[in-house]
């Protein structure tokens, strides 16, 4: 790399944060989380999300858009864990005989982890109508009125969230039922 290109890059608006607040960002997520280590993850994981964004804060708005993109990556953690947590307390109620093996469900974890991340990258208003349906057990109609939508908008919110789901299965590499 030539000196004008690493000037430049030293003076890019996500280099500039990630210097200025980097360090600040992985103490306030080790506080939250008790764990140097997904705190470590998580700030990775955040300044991901500011680089694939389609906008980059004021600098003097650094800090509370990195916070807000922080606490949702610790609600998607936390989530996630308690999500394998009760599929591994299900396993654990299974006679041996039944039980699925540990390749299994490590397999059966990767494509909850894959499930997960693919219905985070939707917008909000789809993943809601998506956990609506599947986790409250309410109908398009019922969905449609609590998120002030029509009831075509939910069933296109469903397709879409169960379309991401079949692909991050696929990209998982987990065993899908043929639909004969």
């Amino acid at each position: 790399m030539n000196a004008h290109a690493l000037q430049a890059s030293q003076n890019d608006p996500l280099h500039l944060m990630y210097r200025g607040h980097h360090g600040w960002l992985v103490q306030w997520l080790q506080r939250k989380l008790g764990n140097l280590g997904d705190a470590a993850d998580l700030a990775q994981d955040t300044y991901l999300r500011v680089a694939t964004g389609r906008t980059m804060p004021a600098p003097e708005e650094a800090r509370p858009y990195l916070v807000q993109i922080a606490k949702n990556l610790v609600v998607d953690l936390y989530r996630r864990r308690k999500l394998e947590a009760a599929y591994l307390e299900a396993l654990a109620t299974l006679p041996e005989a039944v039980a699925p093996s540990h390749e299994d469900t490590l397999i059966v974890l990767q494509t909850l982890g894959a499930i997960d991340r693919a219905l985070d990258g939707l917008p909000e208003k789809v993943r809601e109508a998506f956990f609506m349906s599947q986790f409250d057990g309410l109908t398009y109609s019922a969905i449609a009125e609590t998120l002030g939508i029509a009831v075509a908008t939910v069933r296109k919110h469903m397709l879409s969230a169960t379309r991401a789901c079949f692909h991050a299965m696929q990209d998982s590499g987990a065993v899908i039922p043929s639909a004969t």
